[in-house]
């Protein structure tokens, strides 16, 4: 494997209180390896780490800002090094107005890194100065001041997602109520109300995802128009929870014991979101259980 040619390097880099933490999260959700406030001058040593590693790393976001203090002063030194060597890579640089920092800090109630006597716009006028070149060497600028952290994560999605249809990852659970409902799940679907198989004698000892048990929780004019009613809910949520910049939903289906009514309706579901173009893992929490 060519590990230049694979690896997709992202360094991200601007002004303190711009958002960088809120872009490295919407990378994380997007599959980077994330390493924040890396000192320029460890760029070589990362790099030849990464190439030994298996499975190989071919995502990486590495933050380099002005808290490295005079390692940050070798900067240019890691670009170049990373030119020499044959890395391609996008140089995202954050940036906003100086009200907005000002703002943002006194909100916060943190120091800027480059204030002596705890002036804010002392801090942002040395900063401003310092990162005058790094940010004309920039790939992508990314201006926040009018930006809510929803917004800035998805427009970080949108320059590096590419072309994925999401970032947001679902999980449908099906689970027993009988052994409590799931503490990480988002929404809660009761479908007690289905025919039940574990009253069919020869159904029983099966699961939701044998065939005869789905037709047999299926079966009802009920089960096919709540699975529709479901499914609608569901397509009509899903977009604006990716406008919300929500990385993980978790869709909980629930039945007495977690093994025949919720694991045929979970299989469904997650089937109709995947062909939809969602990424979907569907688990069955309880289906082993006696």
């Amino acid at each position: 494997m060519n590990f230049q040619k694979d690896l997709e390097l992202v360094i991200v880099t601007g002004m303190s209180g711009a958002g960088k933490t809120e872009a490295v999260r919407s990378l994380e959700d997007l599959g980077f390896f994330c390493v924040d406030n890396l000192p320029p001058n460890l760029v070589s040593k990362f790099v030849e780490l990464l190439s030994q590693s298996e499975p190989p790393i071919n995502r990486i976001a590495l933050v380099m800002d002005i808290r490295g203090g005079r390692f940050f002063d070798t900067f240019f030194e890691s670009l170049v090094y990373l030119e020499d060597e044959g890395f391609s890579y996008e140089l995202l640089f954050l940036d906003a107005s100086d009200e907005c920092l000002v703002r943002r800090f006194k909100e916060t109630r943190r120091r800027h890194p480059l204030s002596t006597v705890g002036e804010i716009t002392e801090g942002i006028m040395k900063e401003r100065t310092r990162l005058q070149d790094i940010r004309g060497r920039a790939t992508k600028i990314i201006d926040t001041s009018e930006l809510t952290p929803p917004q800035l994560r998805e427009q970080v999605r949108e320059l590096f997602a590419h072309g994925k249809s999401s970032s947001l990852v679902i999980t449908v659970l099906s689970f027993g109520f009988k052994y409590g409902l799931p503490l990480d799940a988002d929404t809660v679907f009761d479908v007690r109300f289905l025919p039940n198989p574990h009253y069919d004698r020869e159904l029983r000892p099966r699961t939701g995802e044998d065939e005869s048990v789905v037709s047999y929780v299926m079966s009802t004019p009920e089960a096919t128009a709540f699975q529709k009613m479901l499914r609608d809910l569901l397509l009509f949520l899903l977009p604006y929870y990716v406008a919300e910049g929500k990385s993980h939903l978790v869709v909980a289906i629930g039945c007495t014991g977690g093994k025949h009514r919720s694991v045929a309706l979970a299989r469904n579901i997650g089937r109709i979101i995947a062909e939809h173009g969602y990424q979907v893992s569907v688990k069955h929490r309880d289906i082993s259980r006696r």
